[in-house]
């Protein structure tokens, strides 16, 4: 039995592989330091659990929901952005809601690109961006992220006909993986190229309340003209600790939403009501806990690179995502330093060729285990790897 061409195409999902690897490692009786998928381990916050709870009881929400989302869930969702982001929204033709912003992220794809066409693609980058491209047929080109450049795509190096012929280009900034922030002023050269080359930007913006130090990450659609020529994808799994809820929204330009909902109301039959309405307590109740949950994950973040720095890395300290992105030791590339890792020391971490082949001589670690247990990490890449270089 022949799978279609586009299975042929696409690699095994990164993180599947990993979990394949730390599954042995435990059954060999290791203990297993997971510094590698980036899934808070603090809990969803009571409000919200409460809310779900109370909702899931109602027989009214047992039915389909809406296709496009709640009223009420849009609504916050637009008074949210406003509040957070001083971005204007209508609900009604602004507001997407999604099952998890992967979802919409990869069905963007669908919605836009045909078999042959471009997109641009930030190498490194979250795989779903390649991947989705790959689905709908279309031709990912990498549009290198690169360390002198603060891992900001550099518009002027992309080939003026490779930009002429895109469909859409993926932005992420605070990046995954590589942590790196975006300014105001770079949204605003984004928007330039957009309307210079009639594309789309996609800009991915899980981490934006997951900063440190004040620092604050501005949204792109707060760059004047971005409503005209994009969207920004946004989920609740980071900020109030509800990945496996699946729950996210796509918000900005009304004729792209539209074109994406013809693909959604065709795949999927939308968000469990009772999952909405735990949307609208987390967007609307106490906020602090976002702070309170990044001063965590910023202690954490001071645990391993200072640990790091006394091995001979030299590292800078981060201002968004939960990761850290450091370079392999000489000797090992991005995969074999992983594997040793794992093996010797019992710490898993990502790879950076996963994310593209600009990631290779790279690792990501997720900040999310205790500052122990990231100590613990450093005492046994110490004791195991004695000799790293750079």
């Amino acid at each position: 039995m022949k799978v279609a061409k586009r299975i042929e195409s696409i690699p095994p999902y990164l993180f599947a592989e990993i979990d394949k690897l730390k599954a042995k490692a435990r059954a060999a009786g290791i203990d297993v330091i997971d510094l590698g998928i980036g899934d808070p381990d603090q809990p969803t916050p009571d409000h919200i659990i409460e809310a779900l709870y109370q909702a899931a009881k109602n027989p009214a929400n047992h039915r389909y929901p809406p296709y496009e989302g709640t009223q009420e869930l849009k609504a916050a969702i637009a008074r949210w952005y406003k509040e957070r982001h001083n971005v204007d929204l209508d609900p009604e033709t602004e507001v997407l809601v999604l099952i998890g912003s992967k979802e919409g992220i990869a069905h963007i794809f669908l919605a836009y690109v045909d078999p042959g066409d471009i997109t641009l693609v930030t190498d490194p980058g979250y795989p779903v961006y390649r991947v989705g491209t790959l689905l709908a047929g279309g031709i990912p080109e990498a549009v290198p992220l690169l360390p002198e450049n603060g891992y900001l795509p550099d518009f002027q190096n992309i080939p003026p006909d490779m930009a002429r012929k895109a469909k859409l280009m993926f932005l992420n900034y605070p990046n995954n993986p590589t942590a790196a922030t975006a300014t105001p002023e770079f949204f605003a050269e984004a928007v330039t190229f957009a309307r210079e080359h009639d594309l789309i930007i996609c800009h991915d913006a899980a981490y934006l309340e997951t900063t440190f130090d004040g620092y604050q990450a501005p949204s792109f659609l707060a760059a004047p003209g971005a409503k005209e020529v994009g969207i920004e994808f946004h989920s609740l799994s980071k900020p109030y600790n509800m990945t496996g809820w699946r729950v996210g929204f796509a918000v900005g330009n009304w004729d792209i939403l539209a074109a994406l909902s013809i693909v959604k109301t065709n795949v999927d039959s939308g968000v469990f009501n009772a999952v909405q309405e735990a949307a609208v307590a987390a967007l609307t109740g106490p906020q602090d806990l976002i702070t309170r949950q990044n001063n965590i994950y910023a202690a954490r973040r001071d645990a391993i690179i200072d640990g790091l720095n006394s091995l001979g890395w030299n590292l800078e300290k981060t201002r968004g995502t939960f990761y850290v992105w450091a370079p392999v030791p000489r000797g090992y590339d991005s995969k074999g330093f992983a594997a040793a890792l794992l093996e010797k020391a019992g710490v898993n971490v990502t790879p950076g060729v996963g994310y593209g082949q600009n990631g290779e001589g790279y690792f990501r670690i997720a900040l999310t285990v205790t500052e122990d247990r990231m100590r613990e990490a450093v005492k046994r890449i110490r004791r195991n790897f004695p000799d790293l270089k750079f």
